[in-house]
């Protein structure tokens, strides 16, 4: 199908769908967790690593995506992570025991991080660079409106065994409507016109841009010539990233990294057990409060998508960064200075103004710059190492968090000392290390990177001949 039957509404809404299969699919198991802890006699330990199984496959995804997307192109390998999405997805709605949900959850795992690391690049490689944040921003957009899905259907299922199925059975089945509408929408998506232009298939990528570019007014033609002009740059692969590329993989490193270490996941996979463990919640009320956290987390991202595009990405990271560790300094004072009782509204309370500064800062744009900063002609696998790094950070808040909180003798406040630490961190690494790449377009950041690289080389001769 030729993309200008299709609204561009419609390209950015399904291009961005890997993203609620990625919210849904890690936000579901918050609800089920303890449902399937009792039914399959688990201890802690197995339960967490159900939860932490699908990041061990996201981060295999994540690193083999990267390079199949820059060979067979984001289209093709948004159809397979579809198809993976709807296999892990069945799997775990019909496990029998810790091993078969285990292994269905790392099928979901390969299909999470292929979305992780195809989407952003996908997304940002189709925007305008005046809308990019804004358009960019529309995978964290699902991503959130993903996980709040994932706990309405908890809440829905749950002690809703149907035609004699358990409840959890549900949660996770109920993944299998959006993975459908993800195959389906990836049939008809347009291809990257900068992946096109990479391949040869100028008239195509020609086609794409004036449809998508048709209500704008961006010149697709200058565009496509600037796309042409850096596809024509000298190819490197691997060495490019070692090369001038190495600043880029630095930041994408550091950014996915903090992303998870500053404790999000732990908030969205177990606040249910947060508050049934370490303030004596029932079943229903700890999920209640997760839906409660869930709207929070996707208004917030939703006043991201409107404000992205006019403030600098820098300064929007330096305000969540600040809010984060304000807000989980006084968390973790109040949970160890005051009675649990006491201390459960106002945590509620703390957690909200957390996902606050999170959802405005570093939940969307760690994505929209990880589509940003890498060179075309490495972008796939350079989006696979920064999604591969923001995984494994995931994979160790996840697996641990639980055991830090017994350990705490279910005192929420010591993990979050942890995360508070790492939100410090991430002012500093702001500070030092991100680039500011608002308004300029990718290939206008990849030839400041050139540039920059070509200086330094200059400066380095300079320096050996002096010597």
């Amino acid at each position: 199908m030729r993309v200008r039957h299709l609204s561009t509404f419609f390209i950015f809404t399904f291009g961005a769908l890997g993203g609620l299969l990625f919210g849904f699919d890690t936000g579901i198991i918050s609800g089920a967790s303890s449902l399937i802890e009792s039914d399959f006699s688990l201890n802690i330990e197995q339960t967490g690593f159900i939860t932490s199984s699908v990041l061990i496959g996201s981060s295999v995804g994540a690193l083999s995506i990267g390079s199949l997307s820059d060979k067979f192109g984001r289209k093709r390998l948004l159809l397979v992570a579809s198809l993976l999405f709807l296999l892990g997805s069945g799997l775990s709605m019909t496990a029998s025991g810790f091993v078969s949900m285990v292994v269905a959850r790392i099928i979901l795992g390969f299909a999470v991080g292929s979305a992780s690391a195809l989407t952003p690049a996908y997304l940002a490689e189709l925007a305008d660079a005046p809308h990019r944040g804004s358009l960019g921003t529309m995978f964290q957009l699902m991503v959130t409106l993903g996980i709040l899905l994932a706990y309405v259907s908890n809440l829905g299922f749950l002690g809703h065994n149907l035609l004699g199925i358990r409840d959890w059975r549900w949660m996770l089945g109920s993944a299998l409507i959006p993975a459908l509408a993800l195959f389906f929408g990836s049939l008809v998506l347009p291809e990257s016109p900068r992946y096109l232009v990479e391949k040869g298939k100028v008239s195509e990528a020609k086609e794409v841009l004036h449809d998508l570019r048709a209500k704008t007014n961006e010149d697709p033609d200058k565009e496509l010539a600037d796309i042409q002009a850096v596809a024509n740059q000298p190819k490197g692969g691997i060495k490019e990233l070692l090369t001038f590329a190495r600043p880029a993989v630095g930041v994408a490193i550091g950014l996915m990294l903090l992303q998870q270490l500053v404790g999000i996941n732990s908030v969205i996979y177990f606040l249910p057990q947060v508050f049934i463990k370490g303030f004596g919640f029932p079943d229903g009320d700890a999920i209640w409060v997760s839906v409660g956290i869930g709207i929070v987390n996707f208004l917030c991202t939703v006043l991201a998508y409107n404000i992205m595009d006019k403030f600098n990405r820098k300064t929007i990271l330096l305000f969540g960064s600040v809010v984060m560790a304000i807000s989980i300094f006084i968390l973790a004072f109040l949970n160890f200075t005051v009675s649990v009782k006491t201390a459960a509204v106002p945590t509620m309370i703390l957690i909200a103004v957390y996902i606050f500064g999170f959802a405005v800062s570093w939940g969307p744009i760690c994505w929209l710059m990880l589509g940003e900063i890498f060179p075309l002609n490495v972008r796939g696998i350079g989006n696979s190492i920064g999604s591969a790094a923001n995984w494994i950070g995931n994979f160790i808040v996840s697996q641990f968090f639980l055991v830090l909180l017994s350990f705490f003798h279910n005192n929420v406040g010591g993990p979050f000392l942890v995360f508070g630490f790492f939100a410090i961190v991430s002012i500093f690494f702001v500070i030092f290390a991100v680039p500011e790449t608002r308004g300029k377009t990718l290939e206008e950041i990849e030839m400041e990177m050139r540039h920059k690289e070509a200086d330094k080389e200059a400066a380095k001769k300079a320096a050996q001949k002096v010597n």
